[in-house]
């Protein structure tokens, strides 16, 4: 397998490793074989580096997408994306919580929620609309 010199104490050794199975190795060691069992402490040593970042300090409602009811009632899109998929019209009575609508965004399908009780007043996107963030998708009464 591998050879190595080693100088002990001013003695020269030709050590030649010729099996290692679990803690025993088969040594040659000047033409004499030798079975040997190594002591060795195992750690996981990780090829991958760490990457180390300092920890990010948000400040208050940073990070946060604001989807708040304004005037009489709206929803608006919480992030960019596509108008997927419409589960309402005009005229019906949706409850907190009811899926309005299913947007596509960054891949994704998000579900758009109620946030209170109302009747629908006006659907301002259709199928396949590009909307932007606080984009006014559905007002209510």
């Amino acid at each position: 397998m591998k050879k190595f010199d080693f100088s002990v104490s001013g003695n020269k050794y030709n050590v030649e490793v010729k099996d290692f199975e679990d803690s025993i190795a088969t040594v040659s060691v000047n033409g004499t074989v030798y079975e040997v069992e190594v002591h060795q402490e195992k750690k996981a040593v990780s090829k991958t580096p760490k990457l180390v970042r300092k920890p990010i300090a948000r400040k208050p409602g940073e990070g946060a997408v604001p989807q708040k009811a304004t005037g009489a009632g709206a929803v608006k899109a919480p992030l960019p994306g596509n108008i997927f998929q419409l589960n309402v019209a005009v005229g019906d009575s949706v409850s907190k919580g009811d899926v309005l609508l299913v947007m596509e965004a960054m891949k994704m399908e998000n579900n758009v929620l109620a946030e209170k009780d109302g009747v629908v007043k006006e659907i301002k996107v259709g199928l396949g609309d590009a909307v932007l963030q606080n984009d006014i998708l559905i007002e209510f009464e």
